[in-house]
């Protein structure tokens, strides 16, 4: 049986994908964009967070290329909040939270900026005449202060002022990183970002994941030691949490095939590397959490052997998994992946997608049953677009640059 490039199931993801799309226009608050609970209304509490405000200017402007009315007023909206509230005019940067009184949290933090970075680009596809400014002053934030030439990596964070930075070294900013980089490379082809991919991806899983079974590490001291006993004591974190996150190996495994493909498509020297790691990363996250423990879904976290710690399922977890099953079967046209992503749509469809309240359910308890545990509300609605969009693009150029070149359905039989 056939999913993978056909009508139906493509014309099924369509479907689904307008669903969300309107599920997400829910959460457009005056500052940028909220942080939407579990029945679909804004949590004011949790003010305006800098990463939701930049990842739904991205989303919105896969929407907008993709012809949905009313999409790129959003676009236009996302633009004008990180010119606006969320954009701290005298230090420079984004701040990471901000609401209708003022600034909640003045750090500046690479995570949120490298989605920042992301949105302006995609948003650059677009057309919108303010995006290319909004790209070149995240360009230019990126290079003083979170990339370091001196590591040849990425940094995590600053004060306000740019003054000081911590001695951590995170993996989950470094690969949110790359996931930028390849979209500023689609809209600038400047070479250098397709190199820092590369090296960044190099530390991360070749040196060190591949030598711990590809159980990613991703808290790191400044010399890029890894710290494996990290929040240990908290270990649901939501952005660094204890040991591993087999959902970021996977999602690592995604972007290594869409590294390799646009390095491919360029002519330039493709580490072989590339594609052995992101198949073992996708089954190394298979086999540490994927119903492992008497349950369907996947675990969040495993410790240093493989063995659960929080055992709660959450969505963006499985949402990176479909979406690199099938990148690998389009890198390797080995049929298993289309099984695992088959076999996954099956379990979200059964458990995580919701009717009633919209969107899906960003967390499921060890039954199965929609819960709050780790996270509380549906956030927003990035993740899901690695399963419902990536699915019918190839794997170079990214999302938006490939939807503004009309490549969606490319494959279809």
């Amino acid at each position: 049986m056939k999913w993978i490039n056909t009508k139906a199931h493509n014309r099924w993801l369509e479907q689904e994908t307008d669903r969300i799309f309107e599920f997400g226009r829910k959460s457009v608050v005056p500052t940028g964009f909220g942080w939407i609970g579990n029945n679909g209304n804004i949590r004011k509490e949790m003010g305006t967070q800098l990463w939701i405000t930049a990842r739904m200017l991205h989303v919105y402007s896969l929407a907008a290329l993709m012809g949905r009315p009313g999409a790129y007023k959003l676009v236009e909206h996302g633009i004008n909040s990180l010119n606006g509230a969320l954009r701290d005019k005298k230090y420079g940067g984004w701040y990471a939270n901000v609401n209708d009184k003022g600034v909640i949290d003045a750090s500046k933090q690479g995570y949120q900026h490298f989605f920042v970075l992301l949105g302006a680009a995609s948003a650059v596809t677009t057309g919108h005449p303010k995006a290319r400014q909004l790209l070149d002053d995240a360009i230019e934030v990126i290079e003083k202060y979170f990339w370091s030439e001196s590591e040849q990596m990425c940094l995590e964070s600053w004060d306000e002022t740019f003054t000081t930075t911590e001695d951590y070294r995170g993996g989950n900013a470094n690969m949110h990183a790359v996931e930028a980089f390849l979209i500023v490379y689609d809209v600038t082809k400047d070479k250098k970002w397709l190199d820092r991919a590369v090296r960044i991806a190099s530390v991360i899983i070749h040196d060190v994941a591949r030598n711990n079974n590809y159980r990613v590490n991703e808290h790191f001291d400044s010399n890029w030691k890894p710290i494996l006993d990290y929040n240990q004591n908290n270990p649901a974190s939501h952005f660094r949490a204890y040991g591993g996150t087999p959902g970021h190996w996977v999602e690592w495994g995604r972007l290594m095939l869409h590294l390799r493909a646009t390095l491919i498509s360029i002519n330039a020297d493709v580490p072989e590397w590339l594609l052995d790691d992101a198949k073992n990363l996708f089954a190394a996250g298979v086999r540490d959490a994927w119903s492992v423990d008497g349950a369907e879904g996947f675990v969040y976290t495993v410790d240093w052997n493989g063995q659960p710690v929080v055992r709660e399922r959450i969505r963006w977890v499985i949402v990176e998994a479909m979406g690199t099953a099938y990148a690998l079967y389009v890198a390797t046209g080995d049929t298993q992946y289309e099984k695992y992503y088959q076999e996954f749509w099956d379990y979200c469809r059964e458990y995580l997608m919701d009717y009633e309240t919209g969107s899906w359910w960003q967390e499921l308890d060890t039954s199965n049953k929609a819960s709050s545990k780790v996270w509380d509300g549906k956030q927003d609605i990035y993740h899901l677009m690695h399963c419902l969009v990536i699915p019918r693009l190839p794997l170079t150029p990214g999302l938006a640059p490939a939807l503004a070149l009309g490549l969606l359905d490319h494959n279809v039989q």
